[in-house]
């Protein structure tokens, strides 16, 4: 078939395509006018409350300790990018107080945890990590923990009622001379103020949400979707205001107060049924495991796990409130690691005492014999898997991460459709 006069076959293509290329731009232009999968969202809100152990201690440095156990090499990818950084989360920010001398605002990555001697992480962690992983639409966080505060004074509930000293204290301030209406007056002045804190804190974060989140959305929404408690180690010590504590019902106390806690953050909050996950103190493991140093601690742990878990059953909490057992994350190939070391450490010196050696010639001893008596796997796992103390899960990633995935996992649970 001829050409007409003028007519080339590259211009008809072209005319033919230029309308295509305008109607394609038309419709990813309305594409990006239309609201975001997200946008419709409200905005989920968790609060974390606790202790020192919510704060975290676990510093980065100890996230390779993840990549030697294959258990754990997955979750060490959900915390890590590609270089190996510390993921910062995309649909999770974060209000953090009491973890640094300022509240930190931002978007969730590591470095929430304990200021000091950081970057670290807390449970917050691996809870945010969890959440954005599992649920659509955009997820606040607000961080509210103090090192060294206790349920029976510093997070005393309002309808607790005044903190008041037993005998047993009382008889203990005699003892000491001490001026007992100065020391309630004291006491009296300390009762609740983590507990005001906490919550004055978010309330002055849901006035003023874009202050977190620059671009919120004020016609999304929010919604305080859950809150979780971690917590305890200052009452679990207590035997002053605990004095049979190694007995059956010895921190019943503990659970009405917490059970009242619940039910007072939910009034002071306006949200009757707030799923509320209760983290119960786990450091050293399940007590059946224990060693022979540990085993006199072993009736005060588990009838303090056993209390803190104890709201979690109530009738009137039933698919509202849930506990987990953190004992189940501990790291007892850690724990096997560092007794083996403390023997070596007293061979150590027993023979730096033998030989008269001072200074840095027993340090060069115990150099050696850790060099000759631990095996590889145990002196890196000791090197690069804590970071603190027992009490604080050994500042140890790997347990705390799994803590804060298993508390995200446990808030889940309470948000599926079975349990509403």
């Amino acid at each position: 078939m001829g050409l007409r006069p003028g007519h080339h076959p590259q211009t008809a293509l072209k005319q033919r395509i230029e309308p295509m290329k305008i109607l394609s731009r038309l419709l990813w232009i309305c594409l990006l006018l239309l609201p975001s999968a997200h946008a419709s969202e409200p905005l989920r809100i968790y609060i974390l409350a606790g202790q020192s152990n919510m704060q975290g201690h676990a510093k980065v440095s100890t996230f390779p300790h993840l990549a030697m156990d294959p258990q754990t090499v997955p979750l060490l990818a959900e915390m890590q990018d590609a270089g190996g950084n510390p993921v910062v989360c995309d649909r999770v920010w974060i209000s953090s107080l009491g973890s640094a001398d300022q509240e930190q605002v931002g978007k969730l990555t590591a470095g929430f945890g304990a200021a000091a001697n950081g970057p670290k992480i807390g449970p917050e962690f691996t809870f945010g990590l969890r959440m954005q992983k599992a649920l659509p639409g955009r997820i606040l966080l607000i961080k509210t923990a103090w090192g060294g505060r206790s349920l029976n004074t510093d997070f005393r509930p309002p309808s607790a009622g005044p903190c008041v000293f037993n005998e047993s204290q009382l008889d203990g301030l005699r003892r000491q001379n001490k001026d007992i209406d100065a020391a309630q007056q004291e006491k009296a002045a300390a009762t609740g103020v983590a507990y005001r804190q906490m919550i004055e804190h978010v309330q002055h974060v849901l006035a003023d949400l874009p202050r977190i989140i620059p671009d919120y959305d004020p016609t999304s929404g929010y919604q305080l979707a859950g809150f979780v408690w971690f917590q305890g180690w200052n009452d679990m010590v207590d035997s002053s205001t605990y004095p049979n504590r190694d007995k059956p019902g010895g921190y019943d106390e503990y659970s009405k107060l917490l059970t009242t806690l619940i039910h007072d953050v939910r009034r002071d909050l306006r949200t009757p049924q707030l799923p509320f996950v209760i983290g119960v103190l786990g450091v050293g493991g399940p007590v059946a495991e224990y060693g022979a140093d540990q085993q006199r601690y072993r009736a005060i742990h588990q009838n303090f796990r056993d209390a803190m878990a104890a709201p979690a059953a109530r009738p009137e909490f039933q698919g509202s409130v849930t506990a987990v057992r953190t004992e189940i994350y501990w790291d007892q190939e850690l724990t096997a690691a560092r007794s083996h070391e403390a023997a070596v450490r007293q061979m150590a010196k027993e023979q730096a005492n033998r030989q008269q050696l001072k200074g840095p010639e027993e340090q060069t001893l115990y150099q050696e014999l850790r060099a000759a008596q631990l095996s590889e796997r145990e002196r890196k796992i000791l090197d690069v898997g804590v970071s603190n103390l027992e009490f604080h899960y050994l500042g140890s990633a790997k347990i705390l991460g799994r803590i804060g995935w298993g508390l995200a996992d446990a808030m889940l649970e309470l948000q599926s459709p079975e349990h509403h």
